[in-house]
């Protein structure tokens, strides 16, 4: 459940007299999500969504509030901050950040064929495009310097076949950055967690991206990496050719991908496992006092980051 804090009816009606978006009618928690409150709200004006912020700080909030008004402006369709009389996106509710935003239609497809690998596969190359006139800029906070760190803390908690593994893969990714072979890659602001939960499909078409939470600036190929693991991924981490080719033809007709990438492509399918197997390891086994966070099988992505090893450079590519 995601309603971790609590909001009346009545507190809203009062939080809302900052705004003009008419008078509440239904108040309505959200059940999912796993780390901030949220609320259906309607209006008389129009349907939104309230985020309180659980964790993250009001210092630590613009990156993500302007970076979705950015996107949101370019056509791409992710939740649009309203803002207050005051011309702010961000307010405060208990004691804690809380944003209004515009709400999405669709919903989550956990088993997507490939019209829907398509789909998200075009509509991340658009929101990668609009993205490189965001002014704003924020290291990818799990990114490869977060992998470097964060590998010796989590090695004493694994079995020795996933400890070599866990080094030898650390090792690999250094190498590969070290022989030059990211140097020409293109970055920018990426969503870096863009997994099927976090898309709501509308059918066939992208309703909605959501939950921008873990953005930062890193290689966008990375970011289609991180996508197209969890949308074209068998349950043995395996890649499906014909989702996986889909998404990345659809990629491709928006944003043409350079002969740096693709020569990168299998470090960074590799690296985007990676990531996922460590960050879930750590949530897992060093969460935070009281983080409300759901532990995610680790195993899943070390089962997808040795399944990429093993294709080595034999990975689907239109």
């Amino acid at each position: 459940m995601s309603v971790f804090t609590t909001v009346t009816a009545d507190e809203l009606r009062d939080w809302l007299k900052n705004y003009s978006i008419g008078h509440l009618v239904s108040l309505e928690g959200i059940p999912a999500g796993i780390e901030n409150t949220n609320y259906f709200v309607d209006t008389s004006h129009g349907r939104y969504v309230l985020t309180v912020f659980e964790k993250l700080t009001r210092a630590e909030l613009p990156f993500y509030v302007h970076l979705m008004a950015h996107l949101a402006r370019h056509g791409i369709p992710c939740p649009a901050p309203i803002a207050d009389r005051d011309n702010e996106y961000l307010g405060m509710l208990h004691g804690k950040p809380a944003m209004l935003a515009t709400r999405l239609s669709g919903r989550s497809q956990m088993e997507p064929g490939p019209a829907h690998c398509a789909a998200i596969g075009g509509m991340m190359a658009a929101m990668h495009v609009a993205g490189q006139s965001y002014g704003r800029r924020f290291p990818n906070p799990r990114g490869f310097d977060w992998w470097c760190a964060t590998a010796p803390v989590l090695l004493d908690f694994l079995p020795a076949d996933e400890r070599a593994l866990l080094q030898d893969e650390i090792a690999f990714q250094r190498s590969a950055r070290e022989q030059g072979l990211c140097r020409e890659l293109p970055a920018g602001v990426v969503h870096a967690d863009l997994f099927r939960d976090n898309c709501l499909m509308d059918g066939e078409r992208v309703g909605g991206i959501i939950d921008f939470y873990f953005a930062g600036d890193d290689f966008l190929l990375f970011d289609l990496a991180v996508t197209l693991n969890d949308w074209c991924s068998d349950g043995d981490g395996e890649l499906v050719a014909e989702r996986a080719e889909a998404m990345l033809r659809a990629y491709c007709a928006e944003r043409a991908l350079s002969d740096a990438e693709r020569r990168a492509w299998p470090l960074m399918l590799r690296g985007a496992a990676l990531r996922f197997w460590m960050s879930r390891l750590y949530d897992y086994h060093l969460p935070r006092e009281g983080e409300m966070v759901h532990k995610h099988d680790p195993s899943r992505f070390r089962d997808v980051l040795r399944a990429r090893i093993r294709a080595g450079d034999a990975l689907p590519w239109p």
